[in-house]
């Protein structure tokens, strides 16, 4: 059997499938969808479906159309690879041995058929075109009249091996690395407990889900990407709101359809059931001259055992020639060209118009859940409190609960501001529904404005403490600005508090140059790597954070993302980079950035871990606190110096003692003193005779006397209080005083 020119435009296309991969899966090539590329023309396609099998070497078909009128064409079949074309081909199907078609008849028609593709052409196919993802493929092909060489229809259509980088597992894995980052980062506020100046761990919830967006930001573009890193991007659109419920996406059409939107083709359903193909980005507004992206595979068109309808009659060529009366039934799928954001958004399955209402629908959803679980965590504590005392710092969050129901929705908003702007941009631009150009403009002023209120009262703030303590330390000292505030620099050092504002002005920067730049990618990319450089440049010259590894990590995070926009910038069609070029770049920057999204995941399954095993620095700071301020207190309680109460006794030695023996006694403490030696203590007389004691001495009297301490001595002197006879045997008198101790 002679191959048919679709068998070496096959092999021909083959020939540059070279990229490696480890995906793999079922060896199958076949068509995704199909559109014409000329308007009006005289012979429309309605379906074409062609597969082929590796295993099988079996190549089935199916086509079907309408004709106006009865005439004889000749076709030329286009296949083009990596963006450059890498077969051509003219031939009729009279030459082909197509009889029922030719000439093409004035009426419906179908064609199928199956086909085994000869040995030496198919090992001519790699084995790395069935498992690598997102092969996509594109074949045009024209028909012409013979008699005058009219174009009468144009017919392409899209071929793939059904693998993608677009998948749920991509993106299950990724929202479990920002729901752990989250988890992390909120116990690692629990555990400060308010402690003024606690930076989190790094990497956060914010870096992870910052990083996220970044990926999300590289898909939407004005460049002509690579197919196999456009699938990959679109798995971080969760970060950016962009969630696709059926029941929320009809839920805004319908709002749109009320309020002056456009649904022609602009709404889920009819999105759901079309095939998006993606334009070159700039300047591109046909779809004749729509160019296509990532490599260009095969369409075969084959004579033996085909079977041929026209208008219910079926026969087939080449096989038996047995007909029947078979009537085909044509089904259509149309393909939708899109562009820039539009097809970011409408690959994720919502409508472009829809995109700003979706992501602020996800935004009421998730301030809805944060106002539940709060109010729900305050009931707990309320009926906590009533059986016994709550902890200090749990008291403190019941009593500060709505200054923390505003702060997490205020950590909300910082976190999709810039996603805010440009969203908000896109449906500025882009019209449609005035009730949602209405909400955009509402909103995206509320939340500038919520941020600039803090701002301002941050700023106001550290410019009082500077006054009064010479720095800004005061906003991490303060517990009561420390609560209120720290959300916005609470990771950052003392001296570079205000790093907040620039981050906050590069958002709304890099959001206003990628939506306001659409369609002209060269100005986006070269304004956002401006953009980027500049950011890296600070952090790289402050190294703002407290923390050492969060200042190694945002620093790391920062350089991916300007090479990221560097690789970018390789896709820009007016740079003439080639498509195999842009090709291997796009596997690149897939490799770079998921490397980079698994050291954070890492990192994050480290931080848990030092947690659980770790004793909680805060904690131990707050016990060094607690002990410092009781040794303080134990150093207040001491009594005045004094002569028997403070340098012969221990400084509580007296505290609490319920006797008191008199002065004068035969045994004061019992037979013996106490353990510690401790007597009544006895007023000072200034003017008495010192003695010295064995166990301290008088500060008043002589220390070259000695002085019996027995409980007989004691008695036996106790009138005299002067001066005493050393001898053992004096008897106790009164003693004749005229001067001091001289008795006449």
């Amino acid at each position: 059997m002679r191959p048919s020119a679709g068998m070496r435009a096959l092999a021909a296309a083959a020939c540059f499938f070279t990229i490696p991969t480890g995906v793999f899966g079922a060896d199958v090539l076949s068509t995704n969808s199909f559109t014409t590329c000329l308007d009006n023309s005289a012979i429309e396609v309605n379906k074409l479906d062609v597969s082929y099998n590796k295993n099988t070497r079996k190549l089935i078909f199916d086509v079907a159309g309408e004709s106006k009128s009865e005439q004889n064409v000749t076709a030329r079949l286009v296949v083009t690879a990596y963006g450059k074309q890498v077969y051509e081909k003219e031939f009729s199907p009279c030459e082909q041995g197509m009889t029922e078609m030719c000439p093409v008849p004035a009426a419906k028609f179908s064609s199928s058929g199956e086909q085994t593709v000869p040995e030496e052409f198919a090992k001519q196919i790699p084995a790395i075109a069935f498992s690598v993802p997102d092969l996509d493929g594109l074949v045009k092909m024209y028909l012409t009249r013979d008699a005058d060489n009219t174009q009468l229809a144009c017919v392409e259509s899209t071929v793939g091996n059904g693998k993608s980088l677009e998948m749920p597992a991509v993106k299950y894995v990724a929202a479990g690395i920002a729901a752990g980052s989250l988890a992390l980062t909120g116990l690692s506020a629990l555990s400060a407990a308010g402690t003024p100046g606690a930076a989190a761990p790094s990497p956060t919830f914010g870096e992870v889900f910052g990083w996220f967006q970044s990926m999300a930001l590289s898909g939407m573009m004005s460049v002509k990407y690579p197919t196999v890193y456009q699938s990959f991007s679109s798995n971080f659109g969760f970060s950016t709101g962009l969630v696709s419920w059926d029941s929320m996406q009809k839920t805004i059409d319908n709002f749109r359809g009320a309020t002056g939107g456009n649904l022609t083709e602009n709404n889920y359903d009819y999105l759901k059931n079309a095939t998006l193909v993606f334009a070159s980005g700039a300047n591109s507004s046909e779809a004749g001259s729509l160019k296509r992206r990532a490599i260009e595979g095969a369409f075969l068109f084959l004579r033996d055992g085909t079977e041929v309808s026209v208008d219910g009659e079926t026969s087939t060529v080449g096989g038996d020639g047995s007909s029947s009366d078979d009537t085909a039934e044509p089904e259509s799928k149309n393909q939708k060209f899109v562009k820039d954001i539009q097809g970011y958004v409408e690959q994720l399955r919502i409508p472009a118009p829809n995109t700003f209402m979706t992501l602020l629908l996800s935004f009421a959803i998730v301030v809805a859940a944060i106002i539940v679980l709060i109010l729900l965590f305050k009931l707990i504590l309320e009926a906590w409190s009533m059986m016994k005392p709550l902890p200090h710092s749990m008291e403190s969050w019941r009593k500060r609960y709505w200054w923390r129901l505003a702060k997490a929705i205020t950590n909300l908003i910082m976190l999709l501001y810039g996603i805010w702007v440009l969203y908000c941009i896109y449906q500025f631009t882009n019209g449609d529904s005035w009730a949602a150009k209405t909400l955009a403009g509402v909103t995206l002023g509320l939340f500038t404005a919520i941020l600039g209120w803090f701002t301002f009262q941050i700023w106001s703030k550290a410019r009082e403490a500077k006054k009064q303590l010479g720095d800004a330390s005061n906003l991490y000292e303060d517990k009561e600005v420390w609560v209120r505030y720290s959300l916005f620099y609470d990771n950052y050092k003392k001296s570079y508090w205000w790093i907040f504002i620039p981050v906050i002005v590069y958002m709304f920067v890099r959001a206003c140059v990628i939506a306001g730049a659409q369609s002209n990618g060269l100005v986006q990319t070269a304004g956002q790597l401006i953009v980027e450089a500049l950011m890296l440049c600070l952090l790289l010259w402050t190294r703002p954070f407290s923390l050492k590894s969060s200042n190694i990590i945002n620093c790391v995070i920062q350089t991916v993302r300007v090479l990221s926009v560097i690789c970018i910038l390789v896709f820009v069609e007016e740079l003439g980079i080639s498509s195999t070029t842009k090709t291997v770049t796009g596997v690149v920057l897939i490799v770079v950035q998921s490397v980079l999204t698994g050291v954070l995941a890492i990192l994050i399954a480290v931080n848990a871990l030092i947690f659980c095993i770790k004793k909680n620095p805060h904690r131990q700071r707050r016990k060094e606190a607690e002990k410092e301020k009781e040794l303080a207190r134990d150093f207040d309680n001491l009594t005045p110096l004094d002569a028997r109460n403070s340098l012969l006794m221990e400084p509580m030695s007296q505290k609490g003692t319920a006797y008191k023996a008199p002065i004068v006694s035969d045994s004061p403490f019992g037979a013996t003193r106490d353990q510690k030696g401790h007597y009544d203590p006895v007023p000072p007389r200034p003017e008495s005779p010192g003695g010295d004691s064995y166990y301290g001495r008088s500060l008043s009297r002589p220390t070259e006397h000695y002085r019996d301490h027995s409980a007989d001595a004691l008695v036996h002197s106790a009138a005299d209080m002067g001066y005493r006879d050393q001898s053992s045997d004096r008897q106790p008198r009164l003693p004749d005083v005229y001067g001091y101790g001289q008795a006449k």
